[in-house]
């Protein structure tokens, strides 16, 4: 096996593999049940939303026409004026079609602002996770950040090969092509521009944010021309895992996508070429683009590897996310940028400890050398060792963190700060919930601050593993981390500068001090060890 397909087994396939199996998403009930219902008038229509607990809910308000039948694979066309008026935006839209359901009718966005109102106020727009396959913007209560003073929306955007998808004959219409999850993401945004006003926002202040495939959404519209001007601030959250490193080079060019890309045809790459998909979906030979629309979309998420990547198309993306940032050519605005301590972790448990298959001393180095490539994988064996102070469980995710999150996110900051402010975090909790004990046993090692782990300390009763609430409450001392973070959150939305007086200062990145801000018990503290601890100028950044 190459040295490409090793590594995209390890960097892609399986790197969020955990999260897709694991995910069981729980929102904080909300009542509607008090209180006259705030109805906002906008210049598409009056819209009536419901009150929650200490936040005005406006629910699956449709940002863009369904992408339906000769729209599938078309840049989103906005939707308008609303259909009825009043518009009753009091639940959720459709989630967009993934492997638990949705619909391809899902382009929807919610938003929460504060019930005590205002005008001017900062805003937020998440963009969920799920590898560019899953999620939704369901799973989200901001309430946490809402009360400090802000706006938050949320959206569904296109996902799967519906929302990524790279075939000469959708190509060859003429239209912005391959990207349309982030063109969603990106209207949604305009959508926001024209609108947020009305519901007290402030369309010139406005902070995109997310984590992991949402983290690497930021970083994308970041470095695309077509979102200039939409947002004044950006935090990724857990995004630079297949960027910024030689590598992890899977976002490529559309016309190598279309035709040569994928591991079936032993490229550097782990998602299929656009001529294979249409192969598996019986529209060969060649594929016409009628065919390809009549497909029904179950179809195309049964052959989706988990995650997959935007594409360079020459509108959206014009380069590289890491030569956007390398060479300046990114929407200069300023930024948070990082990870967690423990990344890899999660996906250590779900494919070992998960699956009733710990790691052990024997089997530690055969996992080495699935994941990583057969030139690196002695090197890792001798770095990584299993040994008293790390389970071989330990040992695979700190290589795979530090080498798929954590240095990459570092080269990632090395560049953005060279040309706007940026401020580089750790999230670094090892007692994030829940605990080792909490899974019947499953579980061997301590899953310290996995992936996603940040998410419950921002949105009120974010719950990764469906687990009850009793085994996924903060501590005390969590709870002054939680406040920590979603005041630097915040404050970065209203001012550009996560600074808040009687908080531990964050000091802005640069390529001399290093410093990152390690968000951790009992309070956050600047550091400048993170490369070192990582192993980037000793290992992973001398990798070709």
């Amino acid at each position: 096996m190459r040295k490409g397909d090793k590594m995209k087994n390890g960097f892609a396939f399986k790197l969020l593999f955990g999260v897709a199996a694991l995910c069981v998403f729980t929102l904080s009930t909300t009542s509607a049940a008090f209180g006259t219902s705030p109805t906002v008038t906008t210049p598409l229509g009056v819209v009536i939303g419901k009150k929650a607990l200490g936040m005005d809910e406006y629910l699956g308000i449709p940002y863009a026409l369904p992408p339906v039948g000769e729209l599938r694979w078309t840049p989103p066309q906005p939707y308008g004026v609303f259909p009825t008026e009043p518009f009753v935006a009091t639940e959720f839209g459709n989630p967009c079609v993934q492997a638990a359901g949705g619909s391809e009718n899902c382009l929807f966005l919610n938003i929460f602002t504060p019930s005590t109102g205002g005008t001017g106020l900062p805003v937020m727009v998440w963009f969920h996770g799920g590898g560019l396959i899953e999620g939704s913007s369901t799973a989200y209560n901001p309430e946490l950040l809402v009360k400090k003073g802000v706006i938050v929306v949320t959206l569904n955007y296109r996902l799967g090969y519906l929302g990524f998808f790279a075939q000469s004959a959708i190509d060859a219409e003429g239209h912005t092509n391959g990207n349309y999850g982030l063109m969603d993401q990106q209207l949604a945004l305009q959508w926001v521009q024209n609108n947020i006003a009305a519901f007290g926002g402030n369309p010139a202040q406005v902070t995109i944010f997310g984590q992991s495939a949402g983290g690497q959404s930021v970083y994308a519209n970041l470095a695309s021309p077509t979102a200039a001007g939409t947002f004044s601030g950006a935090i990724s959250e857990s995004g630079s895992y297949d960027e910024f490193q030689p590598y992890l080079n899977d976002v490529i060019p559309v016309a190598a996508a279309e035709t040569t890309a994928g591991v079936e045809a032993e490229e550097d790459t782990a998602v299929p070429s656009g001529e294979y998909i249409a192969n598996a979906v019986g529209c060969g030979d060649p594929a016409t683009s009628a065919c390809l629309r009549a497909v029904p979309a179950t179809s195309f998420v049964a052959l989706q590897p988990f995650p997959i990547f935007p594409f360079v198309d020459g509108t959206v993306l014009t380069q590289t996310i890491t030569q956007a940032f390398a060479t300046g050519s990114f929407n200069k605005v300023p930024v948070i940028s990082g990870t967690n301590r423990d990344e890899y972790d999660l996906f250590v448990a779900e494919q070992f400890d998960f699956q009733g298959n710990p790691l052990t001393e024997s089997t530690y180095p055969y996992a080495v050398d699935a994941l990583f490539p057969a030139a690196l994988a002695p090197t890792v064996l001798e770095i990584y060792p299993y040994n008293y102070d790390a389970t071989p469980d330990q040992s695979l995710g700190a290589a795979a963190t530090d080498g798929g999150f954590s240095c990459p996110v570092w080269n990632a900051n090395q560049s953005l700060s060279q040309y706007v402010s940026t401020y580089a975090y750790e999230f670094a909790d090892e007692n994030a919930p829940p605990a080792e004990a909490d899974f019947g046993g499953l579980l061997t090692f301590p899953l310290g601050a996995y992936h996603a782990a940040e998410i419950q300390y921002l949105f009120e009763g974010y719950d990764i593993f469906g687990l009850p609430a009793s085994l996924t409450t903060l501590s005390a001392t969590q709870k002054r981390l939680s406040t920590d973070m979603v005041d630097y959150w915040t404050q970065f939305a209203k001012t550009g500068n996560p600074n808040v007086e009687g908080k531990p200062v964050w000091p802005g990145y640069n390529a001399s001090t290093d410093l990152f801000l390690q968000l951790t018990e009992p309070k956050p503290v600047a550091i400048s060890s993170f490369k070192y601890e990582h192993l980037c100028s000793f290992l992973w950044n001398q990798i070709p």
